[in-house]
């Protein structure tokens, strides 16, 4: 075993004075040969497997070692990836996984179906919004929490699962055996017209067919009359840097930049520029970003800004400007670590700068607020075509910042009474509304919640034995009728419903939509926003 580790030991020496030496010949204070840090590496690996108080096995000492190395950068997007992390890194780019295709939720104890993903074995099978799933393949549900039951519904793509549902105005069970099958899930989920000439797509995340479904998205909406186009970023997480590109590309110029890469490798420094012509340079753009809109995201939102091609609203985004590099180590295991920086056509670099993960949330959180942390300097201002300003150093900026919703003082009051009790309340909401769709008492996709219903909601918390004082309820009258307003509309008449209802309260969504409806052209556009008084200060 000794031999077997100095052989390994030798192996990585051999690797670092081929690939790294140059650098240690810049140590002022030269420290030892890579080969004697090897062998002093091996001595301590040996001494912690022989002699440590607690047994750990060879195998994971190295992996720990990596851990640490990686640990040492102060780059939490520099991570060795295990086979499950591997799997979530494959799912999250790719859009792929193996299962049934059904947006579940824990409701009351239950699997609760949310809707079954279309061209999926959930939806051919007629498996429903609101559906419960009690048992599985024989064992029931009853008490699984989120993450174990997306695990148990999911597996390789050809195995059979056997569902018994409890369906809203059906007596009995019913039983469903379906075979699991490779799910896409789409980057654009939803796609509409919010009135008779402003379209409306919502992008998350980033990942291997965004640029085509949002070409085909965009097509379709123009089809049906679309002269105006909202794209939700919002809580965008990123994902692959070509897509980024790809759907940059679709609203540029051919030449124009759309992002550059700064990198120490070989090949890391590069500058993206679009290579098509595109198809709907008259079509107005309103871009919504948040906090939690990142990295390939930011491509996007960076681009269409610098080249005035698309106006900003919302609040700055999350501020991640690194590009990883990914290599598969093995067949489920993998590196990413950060190998560049990327910056916009203007020349922006949206890195936040902290020194921590944690760090970046409080600062993503304070601009939310309006309460941006970041301290401009000369050298973070820069212009876009059009020479609007912008500024660089911590996130992209949008043009028009409006906060998002928030609660009152009341509705605060009511979420601090329920305190850790909150999921029954959740959990009565879900129930009642499911109630409502196996009576059939909603008629109308935009009916009212009555005050009786609320009444009804306050009533089942009570029984549950969660005390909400009347004068706290009384503060949360309005949150609640809106609330099962949501989640009646979703069971009742299906998402596309749900989501209309929730965007009639999104004050971003609503002011967006105030500016795209005005526009009749992207200059048209910038004109109107450039008129509009700031709604908040920039710093």
């Amino acid at each position: 075993m000794k031999r077997q580790r100095i052989l390994i030991v030798a192996g990585i020496a051999s690797v670092a004075l081929a690939t790294g030496g140059w650098l240690l010949q810049r140590e002022a204070q030269p420290v030892g040969s890579v080969y004697q840090q090897a062998r002093l590496f091996d001595d301590v690996l040996a001494h912690v497997a022989d002699f440590y108080v607690d047994s750990i096995g060879e195998g994971q000492l190295y992996q720990m070692a990596i851990d640490g190395m990686l640990d040492q950068l102060r780059d939490p997007y520099s991570v060795f990836l295990k086979p499950e992390d591997f799997r979530v890194l494959s799912e999250a780019t790719t859009g792929n996984y193996g299962g049934l295709g059904i947006q579940i939720e824990v409701r009351d104890g239950w699997i609760t179906v949310v809707a079954p993903l279309p061209e999926t074995p959930a939806e051919r099978a007629g498996i429903q919004s609101g559906d419960l799933i009690v048992a599985l393949d024989g064992r029931s549900t009853e008490g699984w929490k989120q993450d174990q039951a997306v695990k148990e519904l999911r597996g390789n793509p050809g195995t059979q699962a056997e569902l018994t549902i409890r369906r809203a105005g059906v007596d009995q069970s019913i039983k469903f055996k379906l075979t699991r099958a490779t799910i896409h899930v789409r980057s654009v989920q939803i796609s509409m017209l919010l009135d008779d000439r402003v379209g409306y797509i919502g992008l998350t995340p980033v990942s291997e067919t965004s640029a085509r479904e949002l070409s085909q998205a965009i097509d379709t909406l123009t089809k049906q009359g679309m002269k105006s186009l909202i794209l939700d970023l919002r809580a965008n997480p990123g994902g692959l840097l070509d897509q980024g590109i790809a759907v940059s590309d679709l609203f540029l110029d051919p030449g124009q930049e759309i992002v550059a890469t700064r990198g120490r490798a070989p090949n890391a420094s590069r500058t993206y520029r679009d290579s098509k012509t595109q198809r709907w340079p008259n079509l107005p753009i309103v871009v919504v970003v948040n906090g939690y809109t990142a990295s390939a995201a930011e491509i996007i939102s960076g681009a269409l800004q610098d080249h005035d091609r698309a106006v900003l609203i919302g609040t700055p985004t999350f501020g991640k400007g690194l590009v990883q590099s990914f290599w598969r180590l093995t067949s489920e295991t993998g590196l990413k670590l950060t190998t560049a920086r990327w910056y916009t056509p203007s020349g922006r670099t949206i890195q936040r700068q902290t020194r921590t993960e944690e760090e970046q949330e409080v600062q993503v959180v304070a601009a939310a607020q309006g309460k941006d942390t970041v301290q401009f300097d000369s050298s973070l201002v820069f212009r876009t075509d059009g020479g609007r300003t912008v500024y660089g150093g911590g996130g992209i900026r949008p043009d028009l910042f409006v906060r998002p919703d928030t609660f009152t003082t009341a509705e605060r009051t009511f979420n601090r009474t329920l305190g850790p009790k909150i999921q029954a309340y959740r959990d009565v909401v879900t129930s009642f509304a499911l109630e409502l769709k196996a009576e059939n008492t909603l008629k109308n996709p935009t009916f009212t919640v009555a005050s009786a219903m609320v009444d009804e909601v306050l009533r089942r918390l009570r029984a549950k034995d969660v005390t909400v004082p009347d004068e706290v309820a009384a503060g949360a009258r309005t949150l609640i009728a809106q609330d099962l307003g949501y989640e009646a509309a979703r069971y009742v008449f299906g998402r596309p419903v749900e989501f209309r209802r929730r965007m009639g309260d999104d004050t971003q969504i609503q002011r967006a939509l105030a500016l795209a409806d005005r526009a009749r052209s992207p200059r048209d556009l910038l004109a109107i926003t450039t008129a509009q008084p700031p709604s908040e200060p920039r710093n």
